[in-house]
């Protein structure tokens, strides 16, 4: 498969792929293709994994496109300002990513559900108990809110984040909740009561303009509803 991401800060991911190669998407996220790409929908994994991927903020059924017959060409684009990044999935490799961060992939790459180990980061890490884990072996798609910052983390380096910021990070990588310092602080900061706080080692990659973030920020603009 090759591919191309354009048109950022509205971009989209057009994948060419040759004859029997196979992608998958969530539902709706498809934009364009050539006549000859084959739609299938599928639980991809039977109805326990289709529950778990509902449970992750993604839906029970995923398209599979099979380019029939000859190369074929379909594009994905995102479905807020932002950006797409292209991760490279391999056994021991997997990524951890917000709910719906998910776009499309090679039909290699498994789509799962992922709990926080410990209670207190799913609870208050800006991403709630539950995110989404890609692992096998190909090319996924996501979707970052804003613009994709990353940092590559050695073992023991840590990096705090404010909720809602963090979109991916690698399984070699753990999470945990910290409280912010002072009830001053956590009061009249203005930052919240936690962050998140991801220890290395592997990549981290930071988001610059949550959804959520953006949902409260124009909130206050729009007449309640009676």
């Amino acid at each position: 498969m090759r591919y191309e991401i354009i048109g950022e800060p509205l971009p989209v991911v057009i994948c060419h792929v040759s004859a029997g190669e196979a992608l998958i998407t969530e539902r709706g996220s498809m934009s364009w293709m050539s006549p000859n790409m084959k739609m299938e929908t599928t639980t991809n994994g039977g109805i326990g994994k289709a529950l778990g991927r509902m449970f992750s903020g993604d839906s029970i059924f995923q398209n599979k496109y099979t380019a029939m017959g000859g190369d074929g060409m379909i594009a994905f684009a995102s479905s807020f300002p932002g950006s797409i990044r292209a991760l490279e999935i391999s056994p021991g490799n997997g990524m951890i990513v917000q709910k719906s961060a998910f776009l499309a992939s090679e039909a290699s790459v498994e789509l799962s559900i992922f709990f926080q180990k410990r209670l207190g980061a799913g609870l208050f890490g800006g991403e709630g108990f539950i995110m989404q884990r890609l692992s096998g072996r190909g090319i996924a798609f996501i979707e970052i809110d804003g613009y994709a910052v990353e940092y590559n983390l050695a073992p023991g380096q840590k990096i705090v984040i404010d909720t809602g910021y963090l979109a991916a990070m690698t399984e070699s990588c753990s999470m945990e909740i910290q409280t912010v310092p002072g009830v001053k602080n956590m009061l009249f900061g203005g930052e919240g009561i936690f962050n998140t706080v991801v220890t290395g080692p592997g990549k981290v990659i930071l988001q610059t303009m949550p959804v959520s973030n953006v949902a409260a920020t124009l909130r206050p603009f729009f007449p309640s509803a009676k």
